[in-house]
């Protein structure tokens, strides 16, 4: 119940703004609200993710961690996207802690229990980019990862019935697909991810190759330890830069620039459907913040049997190319539209984004010859 009053909630907030609903069938490229509508709501609240969907999205892309009782949720440093640091009962709790061999300062999931995270409340986590966001802190809960798998349930029933009744077919449902961040870190703190992952999947009807869900991680061996237990779709994302940590506990050298290689993508196919590369690696920044020469990632990728959803597309200056950018400062909405045809150009078969509504409008208008 709580669920679907939050539900209905965020739909009357979304209705005064843009919304667009994907068309019925398959869809490629694959639209995935990253954390959920992220620049017009509090990313990883399910108004968010309520909001994306309304929008057009193929998929919603929740990451997670686990708290101290062995909850899903939201992720690892929690100060940032809620008013803990207001919380004079949670004051003890601020640490440093060295997550993927990094320093972290703040407050972190697995100190707390699901019941003491229901206490906060979400908040912007870029109010210098959005504040038009920030209107939304204090409103909405942090919700666990089966509460987003219930909003999605209850959404996807709800435009069944309306196509119903309209005499139409069933649309393709909204996907999931979350990340499970820094496995190796909760997986030392004896709170691995992955089997109340795969259990609260298959709960839900999440089963086989053709699920709508893409299980994601940053890390290898987390991904080939899950394709042996479950037949989900697996993403490997790649970063720009780096190593992947679980390569870096075991004495590994290769880093991410190995595995965008022809017999890194080899390698990588024979445990996942799909990469998630940094978009810089398909279409790498000049100095001047103009986009460069496009790389042989997405053929190579394609050649392996790899799919290729890059990451992450959003509107304002402050992220985009500059041929892209409106003269407004950092914080202004540039013209995301041109990036996106620039990579959508390359073949890609998915593309995460904080803006579903627009990444919608690009796509399909590509798609019409637009």
């Amino acid at each position: 119940m709580a669920v679907m009053l939050q539900y209905w909630g965020v739909w009357l907030i979304g209705i005064a703004i843009l919304m667009n609903v994907a068309a019925d069938g398959e869809a490629r490229p694959i639209v995935i609200a990253h954390r959920g509508a992220s620049s017009y709501l509090p990313e990883h609240t399910l108004m968010a993710y309520a909001m994306a969907i309304e929008q057009g999205a193929d998929f919603i892309e929740p990451d997670l961690v686990i708290t101290k009782d062995g909850v899903l949720i939201h992720e690892n440093e929690i100060g940032g996207t809620t008013d803990v640091a207001s919380r004079p009962e949670f004051a003890d709790r601020r640490t440093v802690k060295y997550i993927d061999g990094e320093a972290a300062t703040g407050w972190f999931a697995e100190d707390f229990t699901l019941a003491e995270v229901k206490t906060l409340r979400a908040r912007e986590r870029l109010p210098e980019l959005r504040p038009h966001n920030t209107r939304f802190d204090g409103m909405f809960e942090v919700p666990t990862f089966e509460e987003i798998l219930n909003l999605v349930g209850a959404m996807n029933e709800r435009r069944a019935r309306d196509a119903h009744a309209l005499g139409r077919p069933p649309p393709r449902p909204i996907g999931v697909y979350p990340e499970t961040k820094h496995p190796s870190y909760f997986r030392g703190l004896s709170l691995p991810l992955e089997a109340g992952l795969i259990q609260m999947l298959e709960r839900h009807g999440y089963r086989g190759k053709d699920a709508a869900v893409f299980i994601q991680s940053f890390e290898v061996g987390n991904l080939k330890a899950l394709r042996g237990v479950t037949a989900l779709p697996l993403v490997q994302l790649i970063g720009s830069s780096g190593r992947p940590y679980d390569f870096v506990l075991k004495g590994d050298p290769r880093g991410y620039m190995d595995l965008v290689t022809r017999k890194g993508l080899a390698e990588i196919a024979a445990y996942a459907q799909a990469i998630g590369p940094s978009k810089d690696l398909l279409i790498p920044r000049n100095r001047d913040e103009s986009l460069g020469r496009p790389t042989m990632l997405v053929a190579d990728a394609h050649a392996a049997g790899l799919l290729v959803h890059a990451w992450t597309f959003r509107g304002e200056n402050a992220f985009l190319p500059a041929a892209s950018r409106s003269g407004a400062g950092p914080a202004a909405l540039g013209d995301l539209g041109s990036e996106l045809r620039a990579f959508l150009g390359l073949g890609i078969d998915g593309f995460f984004t904080d803006h579903p509504g627009i990444g919608l409008s690009v796509r399909d208008a590509l798609r019409l010859g637009m």
